[in-house]
């Protein structure tokens, strides 16, 4: 059953807080995540909310109050974190790449921890030995996921120590004694099969036995949304059926806790970006819509070719007519091109769909235009979750000449 705010809602919106405006429906969040408790009710299995596709601090709260735990990229979406309510045990810090201080910092912290790197991993083992335990992310060599930009489990991929240098791992492992308690990968982001979780499970498997304090596996998220009209939903269900059975299956496994980390599947769908329609410009090739924003508030069309519905929510019983989309940046900065939309008027509310996860949060002050306000619904009611930004906010951080 869908939760989608109605046009009323967004348009009522988007006249008391401005445009352009992220709108968030909290109760489309409980829905996803029941979704998943569902799926997976009665198999040893904990939720990571993928914090970086969205870190709005009352976004944080609401999925801490729901009862998921929450997997962080940096040191800061883990400070982030604790200030939202989310207790030590309930964050998972996986590290990518960075600075070995921010381990240690983690550490300090008390959360659980995934290391990316045998150069970390040596200097863990310096200095914690046996006296932390930390988990292992691990690249699988699975190609998986809707774009190669968010492919995070290939052979080429940066992220994770490539399950070939196991021997590798073991020496160092070995050396410190090192109490290794978890095994992570993630394969990518978008991924609709759910045999590439299989795939990863067997390669975990064959690693298992290295490690006899393991206490979870750590099959990351990526969980598949619908964005266009027609996609189908994710079959979680057949995702936990398969999972359950490759874990119940295997002696050394079936007392292992099961984490994942959705973000984009609990957030996604419940973000509305309204932006409002500044000038239609027409020429030979095509009538453009120029909005009143850009890919400095949602770069995913142009950084992706990612696809997001649009609506005309001020004309909606209006003639179809096709369009193309910009925003009023001074680049390319399409939306969509060739898009069949209500026949659109300057002034109209145009609102982008599926726009809660990395729309605000990749955001930026590119043109040094300024950031729009965000608004959550709860109960029925809008609140302001973040402030619209002024131009005393691009001067804030700047030393006057």
């Amino acid at each position: 059953m869908s939760l989608q705010l109605t046009n009323e809602q967004l348009t009522a919106a988007a006249r008391e807080f401005g445009t352009p405006l992220y709108v968030y429906h909290a109760e489309q969040i409980k829905q996803q995540y029941e979704k998943l408790l569902s799926a997976f009710n009665g198999s040893k299995v904990v939720f990571f909310y993928a914090g970086k596709a969205l870190t709005n601090l009352n976004v944080l709260h609401y999925i801490n109050k729901l009862g998921a735990g929450i997997d962080c990229s940096s040191i800061n979406e883990v400070k982030l974190a604790l200030h939202a309510g989310f207790t030590p045990q309930r964050i998972l810090y996986t590290s990518n790449g960075i600075s070995f201080d921010e381990i240690e910092e983690a550490v300090s912290l008390n959360v659980n921890i995934n290391i990316d790197s045998l150069s970390n991993l040596e200097k863990f083992g310096q200095k914690y030995g046996h006296g932390y335990p930390v988990g292992l992310r691990l690249r699988p060599n699975i190609m998986a996921g809707g774009n190669i930009k968010i492919s995070t489990g290939h052979d080429k991929s940066k992220f994770g120590i490539p399950v070939e240098q196991l021997d590798k791992i073991l020496v160092v492992v070995k050396k410190y004694s090192i109490k290794v308690t978890d095994l992570h990968i993630h394969t990518g982001s978008d991924i609709k099969d759910a045999d590439v979780f299989i795939r990863g499970i067997e390669v975990l498997f064959d690693i298992i036995p290295h490690f006899p304090e393991m206490k979870s596996v750590d099959l990351g998220g990526g969980f598949k949304v619908p964005y266009k009209d027609g996609d189908e939903e994710f079959d979680i269900d057949l995702v936990a059926k398969k999972v359950k059975h490759a874990f119940d299956s295997h002696p050394q496994a079936r007392n292992l806790e099961i984490w994942f980390e959705p973000g984009k599947f609990l957030v996604s769908e419940c973000g509305y970006f309204v932006t409002e329609v500044n000038v239609l410009k027409e020429t030979a090739a095509t009538t453009f819509v120029s909005v009143n924003s850009g890919f400095n508030h949602l770069i995913r069309p142009m950084f992706y070719d990612s696809y997001h519905r649009i609506g005309n929510i001020s004309n909606p019983g209006g003639t179809e007519k096709n369009y193309s989309i910009v925003g009023n940046i001074c680049e390319t900065d399409t939306f969509a091109w060739d898009r069949s939309l209500n026949e659109v008027r300057e002034g109209d509310l145009l609102v982008f769909y599926n726009a809660g996860a990395y729309g605000f949060e990749m955001s930026s002050n590119f043109n040094s235009r300024l950031k729009p306000a965000e608004v959550m619904f709860e109960g029925g009611k809008a609140r302001v979750i973040r402030k619209r930004e002024a131009f005393e906010d691009l001067l804030r951080h700047q030393v006057h000449p």
